[in-house]
């Protein structure tokens, strides 16, 4: 079982930028697909970005597209998302998920318990 614990999150005013981490214990990401989903207050959890074990391949929201950038660091076991000219609407809770691989990201097998983000206008 891999543990994930997300950082990173805070206020910001709109325009600016956070970096969130998602770090892994208990178990490493080894071979393993990660993501970012994040869940604004009486809105469904939503994908925003997965990153493959390699790094080699990422898949963005359109939402966040341009804006967002995933990252990884196999040897930390930290996966990150730079965030860019943030909107108020991108204030949510911030989640990261690891999965099989990027195809099944919409089954992760586990999360982490979530970081605030708040944009203001």
């Amino acid at each position: 079982q891999v543990q994930l614990e997300e950082s990173g999150g805070g206020l910001v005013q709109a325009g600016g930028s956070l970096r969130l981490s998602c770090a892994a214990s208990g178990r490493t990401f080894s071979g393993y697909a990660t993501g970012w989903f994040r869940q604004a207050p009486g809105k469904e959890r939503e994908f925003a970005a997965s990153i493959s074990w390699s790094g080699g391949s990422k898949y963005y929201a359109d939402s966040v597209k341009g804006r967002f950038t995933i990252s990884r660091d196999n040897a930390k076991n930290t996966v990150y998302l730079l965030m860019n000219s943030l909107k108020p609407e991108d204030t949510a809770v911030y989640y990261c998920a690891v999965a099989a691989s990027t195809t099944t990201m919409n089954n992760p097998w586990s999360w982490g318990q979530g970081t605030q983000v708040t944009v203001s206008s």
